[in-house]
Order: structure tokens, then sequence, then C-alpha cells
């Protein structure tokens, strides 16, 4: 498909703003336990893309470097992803999650508080999932009571990303168990400084710590802070849900097109040549490369249909899923290709994606795909309900 004047011209401005601007030694910023050379080098990046007009291209035409059409979104995700500049890991959630739901269902003063201060890198997470309500959201316990002018909450999150370091939190609470489990859900906007509130890291496999768990005992939130209608949090949080619109699959993929030199380096580390490397290797590596084109081809269509309003219900879901398993198959390639040197490093870089050449990390790291985003479970029932419309499991 012909890409518009309009794209094109923006790739050319991209790029070359991309070549004076992006940070030359975040990875190393931003790699092992190094957290304060994190926050700090995203801290610069939000900022550089904020001046340059490349953060919020989703955003109303009215902020800086808004009104972007998804044909232009869709084109700043590729080019940042083939510059190889950092993911904005720390401040996905206020740009997409937070800002969209203020946008459409926030009130004025909601909006004016907070979206500015996003600009000035106030950074926010999100408050949804549970010990015991991951893939089933709706079923969350966390309790609110509303008291006065407040709501009184009681409860715990898990899987935050970067919670641990957020100003701010998209809240999904229980107000009422009268109806069913979708109804009686309430969001907030939770100051994660409040009294009561407790973030701790979760140390994950890898040795990071990506997520964290929320602790709120009588945390008091007041009721300005609510977003929608009292027991009408449901909807809005599809809002939140629905607020990336599957740019993140875009730069991902990009980063593994791009990263593809990686599983050649580490075939040939041994001083193999590439024309000399056992037939089984070079078909292993063939076949990652034909797939990642495969989703490249796939995410084009699906952006293609979008802007056009032709998406059908388990299209993203289809993407989704492949993704997953691609990542994961990558990764494992890398891993086995280089050999007992994967075991030895275990160095990550915090704002890169899974495809850093570290390959023990990376292979560990690409298992969070399976769940981030809706489960594969969840996606799969989407796809054989859906889109090929086989009959429901019963419940027992």
């Amino acid at each position: 498909m012909r890409e518009d004047r309009k794209v094109t011209d923006l790739r050319v401005e991209l790029r070359a703003w991309l070549a004076e601007n992006v940070p030359k030694d975040w990875r190393t910023q931003q790699a092992g336990d190094n957290i304060e050379g994190f926050l700090a080098s995203q801290r610069e990046w939000l900022s550089r893309l904020v001046k340059g007009g490349y953060a919020t291209p989703h955003w109303a035409p009215e902020w800086p470097g808004g009104g972007r059409s998804l044909a232009e979104q869709v084109a700043i995700f590729e080019e940042i992803a083939r510059a190889d500049a950092p993911r904005m890991s720390l401040f996905f959630v206020s740009l997409y999650h937070a800002a969209m739901t203020l946008m459409e269902c926030g009130t004025p003063e909601q909006r004016a508080r907070h979206l500015p201060a996003i600009l000035k890198g106030e950074i926010w997470c999100q408050g949804f999932s549970e010990p015991n309500a991951g893939s089933d959201l709706a079923s969350l316990r966390t309790r609110a009571e509303r008291k006065g002018d407040r709501y009184i909450v009681s409860g715990q999150k898990i899987w935050s990303t970067l919670g641990q370091f957020a100003d701010q939190c998209l809240l999904l609470v229980r107000t009422d168990n009268s109806g069913p489990k979708q109804v009686g859900i309430t969001f907030l906007l939770m100051d994660m400084k409040s009294k009561g509130v407790q973030a701790r890291p979760i140390k994950q496999i890898t040795g990071d710590e990506e997520f964290a768990e929320i602790f709120l005992d009588e945390v008091e939130i007041p009721v300005e802070n609510r977003v929608g209608e009292e027991n009408e949090g449901w909807k809005v949080a599809q809002v939140t849900l629905s607020s990336e619109r599957g740019l993140t699959l875009v730069e991902l993929t990009e980063r593994l097109a791009l990263s593809l030199w990686r599983l050649v380096e580490a075939a040939t580390a041994n001083g193999h040549e590439i024309d000399r490397l056992d037939v089984e290797v070079r078909r292993r590596v063939v076949d990652i490369a034909s797939r990642i084109e495969a989703l490249r081809a796939m995410i084009a269509t699906l952006m293609a249909n979008r802007m056009a309003g032709r998406e059908a219900v388990g299209d993203a879901s289809i993407i989704k899923l492949a993704y997953a398993r691609l990542s994961r198959d990558f990764t494992a390639l890398g891993l086995r290709l280089r050999g007992m040197a994967a075991q030895r490093d275990t160095r990550y870089v915090l704002g890169a994606g899974y495809e850093t050449g570290n390959w023990m990390f990376d292979f560990m790291n690409s298992y969070q795909y399976n769940i981030a985003g809706g489960s594969n479970e969840i996606q799969r029932n989407i796809v054989s309900e859906r889109v090929l419309m086989m009959p429901r499991e019963k419940l027992a």
C-alpha cells in the first residue's frame, strides 16, 4: 500500500530529529540495577520527545504534537524503533492510559491538573489486577466506602508496572456487591503519596523489578478524584485498556526485525562464517526472519483496516498471539546459538525490548507477553468465540 505523502514527509523529518536527539549512551544508563540512571535517562528522553513534538501524537490537536492521524502515529513508533531509541517504559501508562482516560472521561478540572503535569514528567501506574483478579478483572475485591466527600479504600493490587516510582495511580475499586461483577466497580485517581499507600517492587526471575504490588490501608481519596459515575468504572476501564491501540506491537515487532543481526552474531560468535553454518541453524534463522515479515504484514493490514473502519473483532488478538510466540522463539534461538556464554551474561537493559542480545534475560523476559495485554488464554477464547464462532465453554 502506497504511503501518504504527509506520512512520508513526517518520516524524513523524524529520522533527522532522531539522528540528533537519541541519547547515545542510553543503554549504559539504563542497564542492570542502575535505577537512578534509568529514571534520569527516561526523564531526559521524555523531555526531548515533548519538545520535539513526538511524545503525544495521539493527544488532542490543542496539545503540543497532538492531533496526528493513526498512520502518522504508526510511523512515529516505527521510526523510533528503527533508530534504536529507548522505549518510553516509565511514562507509557502516563502518556497513554492515564492521558486518554482523562481526555475521554475525565472532568475539565482533572484534565487541567494532570495533563500538563504528565508532559512535565508525572509518572502514573495502573491499579487494576489483584492476586485473585488478573484475567478475570471483574472479580476485583479492593473495597471503597464513601464517607462524605471521601472514599476510604482498602485492598491490594499487583503487577503494577513500575508502580514503585509512580506519582499517581489509575485505581479500580468495588463500591457495590449487589449486582453482576462488572457493575459496582468505580474508577478513581489516587495520589501514590497518600497515607496508607505502600508500593513494593516485585523481584523477577530476571533480576529485574519491573512490577510492583500496592497495599492500600484505609486510604482516603477525594470524591472529586472519581472518573465517571460511581459503580460505572468498568466502562471507563475499557477506555483505559483500548487507549494504546496496538501501537506497542508495531514498535516491538520493528525492534525484532532490526535485531535479526543479533541472531547472526550469536551463530557466528565462535568464528564460524555465516555460509558455513549448520543447515539447521540457517533454516531456523530464516524461519524467524520469515515470521517477522509475516507479522509486519499482518500488523500493516490490521492498521489499514482500523483506519478504514473495517477492523473485525479478534484481529488484534491474533496479532498479539503471533507476537507472543514469535518473541519467545526468537529469544530461545538466540539463547541456544550463543551457548554457554549466554548463561554468564546477566546484564539487562530496563528501557529496551526483548531483543537486547542478553539472551538469557531476553528469553525469560519474553514470557511476560503471554500475560501482558491480556493473557494468551483470553486471546484464544476471543478468537475461538468471536472469530471462529465456536460455542462458549459451559461453566460447571
